[in-house]
């Protein structure tokens, strides 16, 4: 009997034991990797396993401080507070984790040397044009990695809204077309992985921020993707989604804290009211239905407000950038997250690359609203904002608008000119995004009717006026969506992307006439724009259109551009008198798509529905 009472008890024993001195499964540490020499020297390490708060970290490092430990109600994080001296040496830096005086689990952290001159990156601005290219749908240059173990929604072209296995490799094997195009700058959907049961292609439901979705790709074929479209002149833009994450992202299964995300939101119906930011007499309930509510269901919403979160959010921008050799960043759903965290995100973004492009989704039709969240603004509330440049809504509304329209004295293409008068309200209206349209609108060519003159005159316009302008992909082999406005239509698959296509945009089999013609004159266009001094950095001068005819000018000390659209379906002769202070003492224009010389003695002929592009000598 004793001895069955013993040897239980040494079993409990030896099971206690084991419990308190088995080494712990550390599953993440995030940041995956940092580096020495960034602006500011702080670093915050999110911890993540079973039980982890339990255990005593330290780390021996030359020149690295563990400055602080911070646990919260989850006892599986801990969060590290680390300073990191320039003169830290790159290597290793072992991270020890004790429990009870005794090492139960050690981690090789990579802290790495940056490459030369990364702080001072240039990003991108008006002498680039950006192409945008959701992965999934522009072309499936793997179709090993099409279908993924442990992850749903599998491929199915027959399927507007379902996956069709396009990825980064299909991207990579055609650069070089994306580069003879014209093409300066490339801005991806976002890549992270979006383990979602259905409609993951888009790529804004994100379940890991630190992963590459393994249907597209790996970190490193990310990664090769920037280097291999350096190499061809082209930067890389990354989709950065800070407002919310996917429902199955991991911190949906464990997370952090109850205030992690805004749960309240759930249930409080989205308010896509973004003028409750800035109205003075707005209720603090409308405000926090536009910033605290889901967006969707299967995006819960991240409270910011939360300073453990908001540091992640930073840093992990910062990891991408450094990571992968980004040129920019673009923000979905801007004015969604909380305003003080924007501020502070921006701050610390432009303290580390003063240089790196950053663009905001502010999608309202008001410069006013607009202006708001543009960089060097002061805004009647006293917000301070870092962000250099948003996508100009506004504009791309007033030009679609304007040329599908009557002429009359507040429409037609004076929509366009008093959107650009507008102008004075913003910070730097040359800084902005100009778009002929994007991933979340019906394509310009079916707004504008499916009319080819009328599309050809908007994308002049786009690439001639202040402005970084940026393509959708497919525009310029006139992809459309006729009859709907289904996003998976809209975001339909580029032509010759898989095998078996009926044509290919890149070969040019199989296009039509008019595709061919449009995807020729346009690649014409861009090559000539990025040689453009004027168009890069000359002065806009407008002329009130009259009579169906809309007249500007790019002024630079090495060239002047004059730009006319002719919206009349007859030829118009202009009496160049009235843009004499523009003209000065040019006597004729070179057509830059025709090369026609066009002499100023006795008028200007335009052609019906068309724009004219002069370079004046």
């Amino acid at each position: 009997m004793f001895r069955t009472w013993l040897t239980t008890l040494l079993l409990v024993l030896v099971l206690v034991s084991s419990q308190l001195f088995a080494a712990p499964v550390i599953e993440r540490i995030e940041p995956r990797s940092w580096w020495v020499g960034m602006k500011d020297e702080r670093l915050q390490l999110l911890v993540y396993g079973e039980g982890v708060a339990g255990l005593e970290p330290s780390l021996r490092h030359p020149g690295v401080a563990l400055e602080g430990v911070e646990r919260v109600a989850n006892g599986n994080y801990l969060f590290l507070n680390l300073r990191i001296s320039p003169q830290a040496p790159p290597g290793k830096m072992e991270i020890e984790f004790r429990r009870g005086g005794r090492k139960v689990a050690t981690h090789a952290y990579p802290l790495l040397a940056r490459v030369a001159g990364s702080a001072d990156r240039r990003g991108f601005g008006p002498g680039d044009v950006i192409y945008l290219v959701m992965p999934d749908r522009y072309a499936n240059g793997d179709p090993a990695n099409d279908t993924m173990r442990g992850m749903g929604d599998t491929v199915d072209r027959s399927r507007p809204l379902a996956r069709h296995g396009g990825d980064l490799r299909g991207i990579t094997d055609r650069l070089d077309y994306i580069a003879d195009m014209g093409f300066t700058q490339l801005w991806l959907n976002p890549a992270l992985e979006n383990n979602q049961p259905e409609e993951s292609y888009h790529g804004y439901a994100i379940t890991d921020f630190y992963r590459v979705d393994p249907r597209l790709g790996t970190n490193e074929s990310y990664r090769q993707l920037a280097e291999e479209a350096r190499r061809r002149g082209i930067g890389l833009i990354m989709d950065v989604v800070l407002n919310h994450s996917g429902s199955n992202h991991w911190w949906r299964h464990d997370p952090p804290s109850d205030d992690w995300f805004n749960e309240a939101g759930k249930s409080i119906p989205v308010l896509h009211v973004h003028e409750v930011l800035q109205d003075i007499h707005a209720a603090e309930a409308d405000r926090r239905a536009l910033t605290d509510a889901w967006f969707v269901p299967t995006m819960p919403d991240l409270n910011q407000r939360n300073r453990l979160l908001a540091t992640y959010l930073v840093q992990n921008s910062i990891w991408w950038v450094e990571y992968a050799g980004l040129t920019g960043l673009r923000v979905d759903t801007y004015p969604y997250s909380d305003r003080g965290f924007l501020t502070e995100w921006s701050r610390r973004l432009t303290e580390e690359y003063p240089r790196l492009g950053i663009v905001g989704e502010e999608w309202v039709g008001s410069p006013q609203l607009l202006a708001y969240w543009q960089r060097g603004g002061k805004p009647h509330d006293g917000y301070v904002s870092y962000l250099p440049t948003l996508f100009d809504f506004p504009l791309q509304d007033a030009m679609v608008r304007g040329l599908v329209e009557p002429e009359g004295p507040g429409t037609g293409l004076r929509r366009i000119y008093r959107s650009l008068a507008a102008d004075s309200l913003y910070p730097d209206p040359y800084n902005l995004v100009v778009f002929h349209d994007n991933h979340d609108m019906s394509r310009a060519f079916t707004a504008l009717g499916d009319r080819q003159d009328l599309n050809r005159m908007a994308l002049a316009f786009v690439l001639t006026t202040r402005g970084t302008p940026q393509l959708l992909y497919g525009t310029e082999v006139l992809m459309g969506n006729p009859g709907t406005d289904n996003h998976g239509i809209i975001r339909g698959d580029f032509p010759g992307g898989w095998p078996g296509d009926a044509k290919d945009a890149v070969t040019g089999r199989g296009l039509t006439a008019d595709e061919s013609a449009l995807q020729r004159d346009l690649r014409q266009l861009l090559q000539w724009r990025r040689g453009a001094p004027a168009i890069h950095e000359g002065k806009l001068t407008q002329y009130v259109p009259i009579d169906g005819v809309y007249v500007y000018f790019r002024k630079h000390p090495q060239q002047t551009v004059m730009v006319v659209m002719n919206k009349n379906d007859t030829v118009r002769t202009l009496d160049l008198a009235r843009f004499g202070e523009s003209i000065g003492a040019a006597t004729r224009g070179i057509d830059v798509q025709s090369g026609e010389v066009r002499p100023f003695a006795k008028g200007l002929e335009i052609a019906p529905l068309s724009a004219t592009i002069l370079e004046l000598h």
